[in-house]
């Protein structure tokens, strides 16, 4: 399919899946109508400014709205990585692309925004950007080289590299590429949880000093979580219990295994972090610390509650703990692909045992048994809020699901939970 900015210039189309060429001289036209060829400024000295003036320089155009909470959230991130960037002289711009909803709303976020924005008035190209870079969802952030090749997971490497991103280019990304995959190879809990003025974590008391040594062989989950985290307020309390149920097994088996969880606190302040951890019965990194931070950069956290396992080794078994956690409790554990496969092939057994269709005490139509082969797939359970994945007893009217294991099953006469017909 071609591709025109919006002066219906054609503009060269896509060479890979990730990233397209348009020629530099093509971004006037790209970044402004025919009535409007400047950008607004965010200072007081120059309100405006031409869109000529960008030619040479690294643009991210950024496409968000101040009505969705992942743009607000990943927007205070990118002023921090803008601002060291520009201290450092580099030579970047930021270029808002407003899908908000009124005039008032796009005037109060960009207060927010220390670079330019296109005029909310200028839908024109508003429009041919969201056509021209094929727009799905926000925040979105596509990187502009002077040579003219793009770059469209801007948000992705900003979460995940920050200002060492610069200057977006493919070099740049396979070095970083190269490093993780160091770092990764020569992974070990001690350099994972330790820094050059602590070597240890602290345990409930927050008096006590735990050597992260003493973890070295162990299974450990690194639980990034909050208090003022809705989700991470209905997670803990479930892998509380199964924590609990994890160390109980171990010990009525006896041998050497062993296993830990060491939070990771994404909480405001340090009362709400004493108050959240005084439930928990494992381990803590001292709160506010750059390590907790960095670790959630070197594992591309994107949202929380998360849990990710380190195996015996040092080295990473999943990211996916938490999702483990729903699915099978703690049978879960070790978490290790061996384990998975026993369960999946466990699940697929049982499955074979249950009815085909039933009806559920909480909804009133037939409910069908699916997998992912035959129209299931990852879910929310509707009974429990929590994720599935497999199997799943499904209405196929209206696509209510719940796990298996939360099916209640009714007489749908006697209970009056007949299906409409």
């Amino acid at each position: 399919m071609d591709l025109y900015d919006n002066t219906g210039n054609l503009v060269q189309p896509l060479t890979d899946g990730d990233s397209h060429n348009i020629s530099s001289s093509k971004f006037p036209s790209l970044l402004g109508s025919n009535g409007c060829d400047f950008l607004l400024s965010s200072t007081a000295q120059a309100a405006q400014v031409k869109v000529s003036d960008l030619e040479g320089k690294v643009i991210g155009l950024y496409f968000s709205a101040n009505w969705y909470p992942p743009c607000r959230n990943f927007n205070n991130l990118l002023v921090g990585v803008y601002e060291q960037l520009k201290s450092n002289g580099c030579n970047f711009e930021v270029v808002f692309v407003s899908s908000d909803e009124d005039l008032g709303a796009f005037n109060g976020y960009r207060e927010s925004m220390p670079w330019l924005s296109i005029p909310y008035s200028d839908l024109e190209t508003k429009k041919a950007l969201n056509r021209q870079f094929d727009v799905e969802g926000i925040p979105c952030l596509i990187i502009l080289q002077p040579d003219g090749s793009t770059l469209h997971d801007g948000v992705e490497l900003i979460y995940k590299h920050g200002v060492e991103a610069f200057p977006f280019t493919k070099e740049k990304l396979e070095e970083l590429q190269r490093e993780e995959r160091m770092k990764h190879e020569s992974q070990t809990l001690t350099n994972l949880l330790t820094n050059p003025a602590r070597d240890y974590l602290l345990d409930p008391t927050l008096t006590n000093k735990v050597p992260v040594d003493s973890l070295i062989g162990k299974t450990v989950g690194l639980y990034f979580s909050a208090q003022w985290c809705v989700p991470c307020a209905k997670f803990t309390p479930k892998l509380i219990s199964i924590y609990q149920k994890i160390k109980q097994n171990m010990e009525e088996k006896g041998g050497n295994e062993d296993f830990e969880i060491v939070f990771l606190s994404y909480d405001r302040d340090q009362s709400g972090f004493v108050s959240y951890y005084g439930a928990m019965p494992w381990l803590a990194l001292p709160f506010g610390e750059s390590t907790i931070r960095n670790l959630a950069k070197y594992f591309d956290v994107q949202g929380i509650p998360c849990l990710i396992i380190i195996g015996p080794d040092g080295k990473t078994v999943t990211k996916q703990g938490r999702n483990l956690i729903n699915l099978y409790q703690e049978n879960a554990y070790p978490f290790t692909d061996a384990k998975l496969e026993l369960l999946q092939k466990e699940m697929e057994e049982e499955a074979k045992r249950l009815p085909r269709t039933d009806y559920h005490a909480g909804h009133r139509h037939e409910l069908t048994l699916v997998s992912e082969g035959n129209g299931g797939g990852p879910f929310i359970c509707c009974d429990c809020d929590e994720q599935g994945s497999g199997w799943a007893y499904q209405c196929l009217g209206c696509g209510y699901e719940v796990h298996p294991r939360c099916m209640r099953a009714v007489d749908p006469e006697k209970t009056g939970l007949v299906e409409d017909r």
